[in-house]
């Protein structure tokens, strides 16, 4: 029996929740899916605040530039999250993906089980970071393909059906990846990072990595009891988070420890600092813990691309801002994100020092 001292770089099959819910039709939620208070905490006393907007259109304008930066400071220190206006992802792009993700979902399970994930991976439809057969479970059901760049792909895993599947994920995370490339540099801007070592942050998030985890939480007959997606924090650079629906279930937690629902909001996209950046700005912007609440009546469809720097960049605090401001740098220096996230990979579902914590000087 596999126990809690297995890594995180691989996961153990689980049924579908999906199919739990379609053929069994529950009143009540199955043991493994139940949780304890500390995971489920204040399910129904969230705040429902307006999170920050940030409107690329006014960055990439020089008239607004300097008020938005401003604008995007605070967004990024106080939360670490914020919603993307006048991204420039066209919507048609957008609703042709939402569309094959939600039809991939819809599929029968027999033929969804033909991008199952392969023993000893995280790649392809199952559930991430099971690690032994009594760990409780989220109340979701995922398909996770590495997207760029291309050589990374597994297509064996890349779903036939819907048919034009494949080509809308190509064309939805090549957006993202444009997309956060020029995210990346306006958070470096907002940070006081300029010339040479602003050009390689956006350069090597636009020659960086992307996966796309799609993620189908159903409807939970007792939701206050269950968790849609366990709360951590992201140890990516930057998450772009599509909604595909109107339906609520991410929360994020304030610095005050009070979860907020982000609510779906039209033509926007959820924008995720991870703790790469956190790493970077040496702990002035935050890549905040969030979790996923699950809904009694609907379900809930979201696409989040996970988006890395290349190799070429060293993951540690920026040396223009350690100069800037004269302060120690609090993180070490890794050599690249594949050795932030190779240490990431290599820990342990229970060790006891948050990832971040295990980061610093």
């Amino acid at each position: 029996m596999q126990g809690k001292g297995v890594t995180l770089n691989c996961t153990l099959p689980v049924p579908s929740v999906q199919e739990l819910v379609r053929q069994q039709r529950p009143d009540a939620l199955p043991p493994r899916y139940l949780r304890d208070d500390t995971v489920v905490a204040d399910h129904h006393r969230e705040s429902l605040q307006d999170l920050p907007r940030i409107d690329l259109g006014k960055l990439m304008d020089l008239a607004s530039r300097s008020t938005e930066l401003r604008n995007l400071h605070s967004a990024c220190r106080e939360w670490g999250l914020f919603l993307l206006v006048n991204h420039g992802v066209s919507d048609e792009g957008m609703r042709m993906t939402k569309e094959n993700v939600r039809g991939f979902f819809e599929l029968p399970h027999h033929e969804k089980q033909k991008s199952a994930q392969r023993p000893g991976s995280l790649e392809g439809y199952g559930q991430a970071f099971v690690t032994y057969h009594e760990q409780k479970l989220d109340w979701n059901d995922m398909i996770f393909l590495k997207c760029h760049p291309p050589h990374a792909r597994n297509l064996d895993l890349w779903p036939r059906n819907p048919p034009e599947f494949r080509v809308a994920l190509e064309k939805y995370s090549e957006d993202m990846r444009k997309l956060a490339e020029a995210v990346a540099k306006y958070i470096g801007m907002a940070l006081g990072i300029h010339e040479e070592e602003l050009d390689l942050l956006a350069k090597s998030f636009g020659e960086g990595s992307c996966q796309v985890r799609m993620t189908y939480y159903p409807a939970c007959p007792e939701p206050e009891r269950a968790v849609g997606m366990t709360p951590h924090a992201d140890a990516t650079g930057i998450t772009l988070l599509t909604e595909c629906g109107n339906v609520a279930g991410l929360q994020v937690l304030r610095k005050d420890n009070c979860w907020v629902t982000v609510l779906p909001v039209p033509g926007t996209i959820v924008v995720n600092l991870g703790q790469i950046m956190e790493v970077y700005s040496n702990g002035t912007y935050r890549a905040p813990d969030h979790r996923v609440v699950v809904n009694k009546e609907k379900e809930r469809v979201s696409i989040a691309t996970f988006c890395n720097p290349s190799p070429s960049l060293p993951v540690g605090p920026s040396p223009q801002l350690l100069a800037a401001t004269g302060l120690p740098p609090i993180f070490q220096t890794l050599s690249n994100s594949e050795e932030f996230l190779q240490r990431f990979l290599s820990r342990k579902l229970d060790d006891a020092v948050p990832f971040i914590d295990s980061l610093k000087l």
